[in-house]
């Protein structure tokens, strides 16, 4: 018997189980796609969609700006297997091509980038990536299928962190991976053999988390633009990321790219890195956690959670300072979101 009879083969490491295949079905449908895979969690998702499509003596080219873990995979994994990186400005298509190779199979971007929020020049990435043959992968864990729909848009690869908005109970952990069936197909069999699959109850619930996805971002998105607002005119504010504001340097493509800007922004406060974490520690309805895209609004540093990983200088490189704070916005009351933020500000 061959390799395709043996992942017809009904055992729920193959991610063929009922809930599997409804839940896929219904993640295909979200982002106008022909189908849709999930995996253990969203990094499960990243590496095997990767692995999946690249051999040794590949070369990729990768937004500059990425997820700690992502990164992580990235700039140490995948050269040990023989896979060639480079990194580049998302924002600047001007400066792509001289790092394109003939041996450039794939392009990897995230929809907003964790944790300053830039947006690329996606639409710039998609013909790029048409031009000259190469896979288009998008993280689009930050943006949601609310927000943004990459597959009609023109990517190959849809990949999410469903841990984050899709489930937004912040109970499991789950990835996804969306796109063309002939694209998506070999991600399965790698999947099938690397066995990063999602428990077919972890699948339940997040069919579950779904049905609600659409009015948590709607009030996220309300209340990650009026957060970033006050945050812009508070006094001890050095600066906030949020493509909602006027501002922020991609706003006019967060304006054309999505329907929405999100719940995720950051800032940085006067003080260091101590006032910093003085502010993440005063907070009392915003929980000092690493995760984000849940109904409760989250609060974390990202040098000491999400970047961790990367040395000191690896992160003041990519502009995450020892005093930037990540904030997750929940649906919580906006304006109770507002008073606590301005009471763990006084606090410095």
């Amino acid at each position: 018997e061959g390799e395709s009879s043996y992942d017809d083969v009904r055992y729920i490491r193959l991610n063929n189980s009922p809930n599997h295949h409804a839940l896929q079905a219904k993640l295909s449908q979200l982002e106008g796609a022909e189908t849709a895979l999930v995996t253990s969690s969203g990094m499960a998702a990243i590496s095997t969609a990767l692995l999946a499509h690249l051999q040794p003596g590949d070369h990729i080219l990768v937004q500059d700006n990425l997820y700690g873990g992502t990164h992580e995979l990235m700039w140490r994994t995948l050269p040990s297997l023989g896979i060639a990186v480079d990194a580049v400005d998302v924002c600047n298509p001007g400066s792509w091509a001289e790092k394109r190779k003939p041996s450039t199979r794939l392009f990897y971007v995230e929809s907003m980038s964790n944790p300053l929020l830039r947006v690329g020049a996606l639409d710039r990435v998609v013909a790029f990536s048409r031009q000259h043959g190469l896979l288009s992968f998008i993280d689009n864990t930050f943006a949601s299928p609310i927000n943004f729909k990459p597959i009609p848009f023109g990517f190959d690869v849809s990949l999410h962190s469903a841990t984050k908005y899709l489930n937004g109970h912040s109970d499991l952990v789950a990835g996804a991976c969306i796109g063309r069936a002939e694209v998506i197909e070999p991600i399965l069999k790698k999947l099938n053999i690397l066995g990063g699959c999602l428990d077919p109850h972890a699948a339940f619930l997040l069919e579950r988390g779904i049905k609600t996805l659409a009015l948590r971002v709607e009030a996220q998105n309300r209340n990650g633009l009026a957060i970033a607002t006050y945050l812009a005119n508070h006094p001890k504010i050095e600066q906030v990321f949020y493509p909602g504001l006027s501002d922020h340097p991609d706003h006019a493509r967060a304006t054309t790219f999505f329907t929405g800007y999100g719940g995720m922004l950051s800032f940085t406060c006067q003080g260091g890195a101590k006032a910093a974490a003085q502010v993440v520690a005063s907070t009392q309805l915003a929980a000092c956690a690493p995760s984000l895209g849940g109904v409760e609004s989250l609060i974390t540093r990202p040098a000491s959670t999400s970047h961790a990983c990367l040395t000191a200088q690896e992160r003041h490189a990519l502009g995450i300072g020892d005093n930037l704070i990540r904030y997750s916005v929940g649906i919580e009351d906006g304006d109770d979101l507002i008073a606590d933020l301005d009471q763990a500000l006084a606090q410095i």
